[in-house]
């Protein structure tokens, strides 16, 4: 039983973490992340300078990752448009085991590659998932660990109240509309 304390430990943080919302985080920097996607191409965060990012650790393997995936894939929809984008971040896992996931579930999300967990150890995601929005600003606002309706009400408008709101280019280029 005493080796088994850690994971127990783990398991019930996570579970715990399920049921709260998102955590408010001092506004840190959040750490360089620049990784291989599926796509082949290298994604950096400071390439999303100006949009709220939602940053996802995950593995295909962990039963709360697959679980709030189709969430993830349904705030990241309902948000086409606006400055958000949701990077998600396997860990140690194959191109293409995340390539049949991300096939098997429908994800339009960026899919990161984490082959050997350096970028998770640096987040400091000791579990998964963990996931953290970073601010237009480059800074982490809120964080969470463990699986989570991202699509929920009071989810949305706490990713939502961080994005600026630019005028629409009618008020920029017509004063006189009180749209």
């Amino acid at each position: 039983m005493r080796k088994n304390w850690p994971a127990l430990m783990l398991l019930f943080a996570t579970l715990g973490a399920a049921a709260q919302g998102l955590l408010p985080s001092p506004p840190v920097a959040a750490p360089d992340l620049a990784l291989p996607g599926i796509d082949g191409r290298v994604h950096r965060l400071a390439d999303y300078r100006g949009k709220v990012v939602l940053v996802n650790f995950w593995a295909s393997w962990c039963g709360p990752c697959r679980e709030e995936m189709p969430s993830l894939e349904r705030l990241r929809r309902s948000l086409r448009g606006d400055p958000f984008a949701v990077l998600t971040v396997n860990v140690g896992e194959s191109a293409q085991t995340v390539r049949d996931f991300a096939k098997e579930a429908r994800l339009g999300t960026v899919l990161l590659l984490d082959r050997d967990g350096g970028a998770a150890r640096a987040w400091g995601a000791r579990a998964l998932p963990s996931s953290f929005v970073v601010g237009p600003d480059g800074r982490i606002r809120f964080s969470h660990v463990g699986a989570l309706d991202w699509s929920a009400p009071g989810v949305r408008r706490s990713i939502t109240g961080l994005m600026r709101r630019l005028p629409s280019l009618q008020t920029a280029w017509c004063p006189s509309h009180r749209g």
